[in-house]
């Protein structure tokens, strides 16, 4: 059968020190073992199946995840999120990781590269390691939490920074507020998920994490949830500032039409004048006589004034 190629394999001393090998190497009983893999490798699946349950298997290749924690057999299987930050791709565009964890080994599997999980990779070509898939998925999950406040807190400064340009209320404000509105709603829709799947990793019943490595998990459970919390806020403040932004568009077109309608009604009288002086039929008067246009125009400009002078004391100028 095809060996798949792995991004990374190691095996993991107590003491924390990595070792890269390859997948025919037999596991080493004072060893953990952590092996990586592209979902798109064409030998994976049938490798899988040779040392997972196929249930397994199944949920380590979906191609759909959500983030989720569920205890099976002696393990946990464990698919989380983490933000983009792939050269030229969208922060809110989160990658999905999947994980099989036992006591003696870690089988993760992403589709992009996934920037907490190669800090992991990076620090182990290096010969240190988290000492046991405990550490590890204490490390992971803190490395995920922290880019993705990294992400909020962008997305905070950029509200803020709306709300301040807001009082122009022009339109490239309410093109600016309606993209980052869309793309809070996006990572808003996977880290909610996230904060209930490590506060489940927390409480694992399987026994692979030490009391200090869940309390660390609570910890980040409780940022991911402080996350959320900001989430929410920021698109409560985009939604206030579209809000202020319409009813602005809405008080100038408004203010726009009345004024509009104002000249129309001090012309209307004036136009009808004008249209009945400018029909050609015989017996208009004033054909002979040389000051006939001036009066006209005089006419007009004091029904213009006198209208105008009736409106401002009416009050509807």
């Amino acid at each position: 059968m095809p060996t798949p190629t792995p991004i990374a394999a190691f095996d993991i001393d107590p003491d924390g020190s990595a070792q890269a090998i390859d997948l025919s190497a037999r596991a080493s009983k004072r060893c953990w073992r952590w092996t990586h893999f592209d979902l798109a490798d064409p030998h994976l699946a049938d490798w899988l199946t040779t040392q997972v349950d196929p249930l397994i298997a199944k949920a380590l290749l979906a191609a759909e995840t959500r983030p989720r924690v569920d205890a099976f057999d002696e393990g946990l299987i464990v698919t989380l999120r983490g933000v983009n930050l792939n050269p030229d791709a969208d922060p809110e565009d989160m990658v999905s990781l999947r994980l099989w964890v036992t006591p003696t080994q870690i089988i993760t599997v992403r589709k992009r590269r996934l920037m907490a999980l190669d800090a992991l990779r990076q620090q182990a070509e290096k010969g240190t390691a988290p000492a046991s898939p405990a550490a590890f998925l204490s490390a992971l999950v803190d490395g995920l939490c922290h880019r993705i406040e990294v992400v909020s807190l962008q997305f905070e400064e950029m509200v803020d920074a709306l709300e301040e340009s807001s009082l122009n209320a022009d339109q490239s404000t309410s093109k600016e507020c309606l993209a980052l509105r869309q793309s809070i709603i996006k990572l808003r829709r996977f880290v909610g998920p996230q904060r209930e799947a490590v506060e489940r990793l927390a409480t694992d019943v399987t026994g692979i994490l030490q009391a200090t490595h869940s309390n660390h998990l609570r910890e980040a459970a409780n940022r991911t949830a402080r996350t959320v919390e900001a989430l929410d806020a920021s698109r409560d403040r985009l939604m206030a500032i579209q809000e202020h932004v319409d009813a602005h568009s809405a008080m100038t077109l408004g203010r726009n039409s009345y004024v509009l309608s104002v000249m129309a009604a001090i012309f209307l009288p004036l136009g009808f004048l004008t249209g009945l002086f400018g029909v050609n039929v015989a017996g208009m008067p004033g054909t002979e006589w040389i000051w006939a246009f001036a009066a006209l125009t005089a006419l007009s400009t004091a029904i213009g004034i006198a209208l105008y002078a009736v409106f401002r004391w009416r009050g509807w100028l």
